[in-house]
């Protein structure tokens, strides 16, 4: 197997889905490794997971910082750990459009809705607003346009009629734990069959 592609994964709090993508089941046969976990909030719960895990950890708050100077700290960060792929897990800050410039094709997200529908915040609560028949969540590469980027996976979740926002997200969170391991084991082995 190809050498495995170095990720580098930003949060901004309890790190569930860096946890998973850490504890991904294959994990002989991942096509990633997690090289950094790096956050914007140095209290984040998820560093002392992450720690706990054994992965290298970097934090800084940006409090105080313009946008484009944290994000060439961190961009100099990513590249100091020879991060190939950065997969957003719960990072809750827009990234600068240099920064999603520095990184064509190679920024992930996963985000807690069907998108297109429902970009931003809240989408639970849209989601049931609308009154559909399912919530859900989908991977997707990151532009300048907030949540707008070519979606890779999704995953469907039926609204119940008992569901308010809090047990829909808990069960849409559940198949994020499922979905973005996946999701970003494909995309790397995408990009080694890519290189050669």
């Amino acid at each position: 197997m190809a050498e495995r592609i170095r990720v580098g994964v930003l949060i901004s709090g309890r790190g569930s889905n860096m946890i998973a993508l850490a504890e991904h089941k294959r994990r002989e046969e991942r096509a990633y490794d997690i090289a950094l976990v790096a956050s914007n909030m140095p209290e984040a719960r998820g560093l002392v997971a992450a720690r706990r895990l054994g992965l290298p950890v970097w934090a800084q708050s940006h409090a105080g910082m313009e946008r484009a100077a944290f994000d060439r700290l961190l961009d100099d960060v990513l590249r100091q750990h020879e991060v190939e792929i950065v997969a957003l897990a719960g990072y809750m800050r827009l990234l600068s459009p240099e920064f999603v410039e520095r990184w064509p094709g190679r920024i992930l997200n996963i985000h807690p809705s069907l998108l297109p529908l429902y970009p931003g915040v809240d989408t639970h609560r849209r989601a049931l607003l609308a009154g559909d028949e399912h919530g859900g969540c989908s991977v997707h590469i990151v532009t300048d346009e907030l949540d707008a980027g070519p979606v890779i996976a999704r995953a469907r979740v039926r609204i119940l009629p008992r569901d308010d926002g809090a047990s829909l997200a808990e069960r849409v969170l559940q198949e994020e734990h499922r979905l973005y391991p996946a999701a970003l084991d494909g995309y790397c082995r995408a990009l080694q069959e890519e290189a050669g």
